[in-house]
């Protein structure tokens, strides 16, 4: 079976449609220089089995439902809105949250009491915590290609690391079997997927350049297109 520069499978026929998804990059700043939160997926995975990512996963439909601590700001709320109505997005900034919990045991949440059904966010809400989506930022967007065996409509916020309830990972849910602060340069030194490479020097900019446009990477008849939303 051929695979791609991620040694990820390449399916020929029908491409799959993909599913909404989110992502968080935490920076800590402070140290000497800025530092993100990185975990390598675990060998047993199917899909980017032992690379170096950036916690997140795929929307849930109690995540539209969840009560929050803060929401979104209105300028990330505005922007955001250029990629999904403003429920979808909301909820996208609620599952980057709740998959840092899942993943990582970081808490990105405020005091505060809720109730769920759901199995998602049962334990976060344990704590005594609501989810804290003010200080979430949306730096990026990106679309799997059709060729891949799995597809997500990713989008990839980040949050400065001193609006976490602790600084001290868990092992999580398992899904990551390694979980690490990196600078910079030791994250690029990193097994990494082309996408996550491509946020991660982005980010790099943004953080002496908040007004930089923002990246959208999507394919279009086998091409990678990057535009700007």
């Amino acid at each position: 079976m051929k695979v791609d520069a991620d040694n990820v499978p390449i399916l020929a026929g029908r491409s799959l449609r993909p599913k909404d998804a989110a992502t968080l990059l935490l920076i800590r700043r402070d140290g000497p220089v800025p530092r993100v939160l990185m975990g390598r997926r675990a060998q047993g995975h199917v899909f980017m089995a032992q690379k170096w990512v950036f916690p997140g996963g795929r929307l849930h439909a109690s995540d539209y439902r969840i009560a929050a601590a803060s929401e979104l700001s209105e300028d990330t709320a505005v922007v955001l809105g250029r990629t999904a109505p403003a429920a979808r997005g909301r909820a996208l900034a609620a599952a980057a949250v709740r998959e840092l919990f899942e993943e990582t045991g970081l808490m990105l949440g405020a005091p505060g009491q809720g109730q769920t059904r759901s199995k998602e966010w049962r334990d976060f809400l344990a704590t005594g915590h609501l989810p804290h989506l003010a200080p979430l930022q949306f730096v990026g967007r990106a679309i799997t290609p059709p060729v891949r065996p799995r597809r997500f409509d990713a989008r990839f916020f980040m949050a400065d690391a001193d609006h976490l309830v602790s600084l001290d990972p868990t092992a999580g849910c398992g899904e990551l079997d390694e979980i690490a602060w990196f600078d910079w340069d030791a994250a690029a030194q990193l097994d990494l997927p082309s996408i996550t490479r491509a946020i991660l020097a982005d980010v790099a900019e943004r953080l002496t350049d908040p007004a930089r446009p923002i990246p959208y990477h999507r394919f279009d008849r086998g091409q990678h297109r990057l535009l700007m939303l």
